[in-house]
């Protein structure tokens, strides 16, 4: 009864240290993630994170898909919820949440029984004199290790959140581009359907003047050429158009797109911003901004590492009883590493080296993000006056010289081919027109992607 009761107060007391250890886990279970950038933010409270058990995941409410028109706004959200690649980085922030909890559990105590003193020859024959001894050993953390590597394993985990944040603003602007691409290649397709029309309407009128015998049948012959050919750039054109679909759809997760078309306005221009007023903002770049967290996280590292140099103490004790006399006594034991030899000078020297490239890495994704805006920023220039300048200068005289050269040749003034030439070029700079607009707004998804906020927002300063 009196080794119980000796062995319970030994176990009672490795209870409490244990326990106590433990205390303020509800504190650094997890930290939130970085504030979500401006641009999509309105979307983020509508995407489903990963919910606490591994087998369960919420699901979005909004329709997994979309029929008929699809709006930018619906794209937009069922990219950011069905993104497979987001949706797997979303799962590294509750893995981060795992780590800084085990990150923070103490050592457990060890406990051992010894029997000495039996078995031998004469007195020690059997276990009339066995000694048993029952241990409890616990290893004490000193340095402060537990708390430098509990702040590693949530700066680890803050990391994850921004890791996320730039997945999630690729996720958005990849769409963005993509349903560019398909309201591009939708108008493409109007374009060629209109050319269609005219090159069917330029030969009726080619078989009217046969008939008339006002020109040779040649004339026909040219225009039934003329016609087939805008029939086959029309099935490019629609070819063309059910790709980008699938690429579009691709991105949230489908393999055959269950929307029809796309609606939008490619025709639509904003001023736009100084390239200084735009480099202001080049800090809210999560590709920039995690730097910030990130030699944070070398810094802690390097904290670790320093605390390895200290070793840890080793608190055993317990309860002995000797066989022969039926006595009990206490047994109490600590035991400390000497650091004669290793102190971690190599894990230091290592996190030293770390933080010295994070700091280089810092300056190169910063100086990589500045060169990005600048290239995406004279993209963005040209193709705003380059779409300037065919709606005002280069479509109204394409299609001034298109229908004089269609009225002259109804009344044989020209011939086939120059209404030829005149209904190619008109058609040619239309389309010019509809790439100019593409690359615009594509220029648009780039540059704020890069400065992470909507161009609507940045209204300070304009290059004009």
């Amino acid at each position: 009864m009196r080794v119980r009761q000796m062995l319970g107060g030994v176990i009672l007391g490795v209870g409490v240290m244990v326990l106590s250890g433990c205390a303020g886990l509800e504190q650094i279970s997890g930290t939130p993630g970085p504030e979500p950038r401006p641009l999509g933010r309105e979307l983020q409270e509508e995407v489903p994170w990963a919910e606490s058990s591994s087998d369960k995941r919420s699901t979005l409410s909004p329709s997994a898909t979309a029929t008929g028109a699809l709006t930018l706004q619906q794209a937009l959200t069922l990219a950011l919820a069905g993104n497979p690649e987001l949706a797997g980085t979303s799962w590294d922030k509750k893995v981060g949440e795992a780590r800084t909890l085990q990150a923070s559990l103490p050592p457990n105590p060890e406990l051992s029984v010894e029997l000495e003193e039996f078995g031998g020859t004469g007195d020690l024959n059997g276990f009339d004199a066995a000694q048993s001894t029952v241990q409890l050993s616990q290893l004490i953390e000193l340095g402060g290790k537990r708390t430098k590597r509990t702040r590693l394993a949530a700066l680890e985990n803050d990391l994850a959140g921004w890791d996320y944040e730039i997945k999630r603003l690729d996720a958005f602007t990849e769409t963005n581009k993509a349903f560019i691409d398909v309201l591009a290649a939708q108008e493409q397709v109007a374009v060629a359907e209109e050319l269609v029309r005219l090159a069917a309407r330029a030969r009726e009128t080619a078989s009217e003047r046969v008939l008339a015998g006002k020109v040779s049948p040649l004339e026909e012959t040219k225009a039934g050429v003329a016609l087939s050919e805008t029939r086959i750039q029309r099935e490019k054109a629609r070819s063309n158009f059910i790709a980008t679909r699938k690429r579009l759809a691709a991105i949230w997760g489908e393999t055959t797109p269950t929307f029809e078309r796309v609606e939008g306005n490619l025709d639509s221009l904003a001023p736009i911003p100084s390239d200084e007023v735009l480099k202001e903002y080049l800090e809210r770049n999560p590709d920039v901004a995690r730097w910030t967290k990130e030699m944070e996280q070398r810094t802690a590292s390097f904290d670790v590492e320093k605390a390895k140099r200290i070793p840890d103490l080793t608190v055993s004790g317990g309860v002995r009883q000797f066989a022969d006399t039926d006595d009990t006594a206490l047994v109490f034991g600590v035991s400390l590493p000497l650091p004669l030899f290793d102190r971690n000078q190599g894990g230091i020297q290592e996190a030293e080296y770390k933080q010295a490239k994070a700091r280089e890495e810092s300056r190169a994704a910063r100086a990589k993000a500045a060169s990005k805006l600048g290239d995406a920023y004279q993209a963005l220039v040209f193709s705003y006056e380059e779409s300037k300048s065919l709606k005002q200068d280069v479509l109204p005289a394409a299609q001034g010289a298109f229908e004089a050269a269609e009225e002259g040749f109804r009344e044989g003034k020209f011939s086939f081919l120059e209404l030829l030439d005149a209904q190619r070029t008109l058609f040619e700079s239309r389309g010019r027109y509809v790439e100019s607009l593409s690359n615009y707004h594509k220029a648009v998804a780039d540059v704020e992607r890069l400065i992470a906020t909507p161009l609507a927002e940045v209204t300070d300063g304009s290059y004009q």
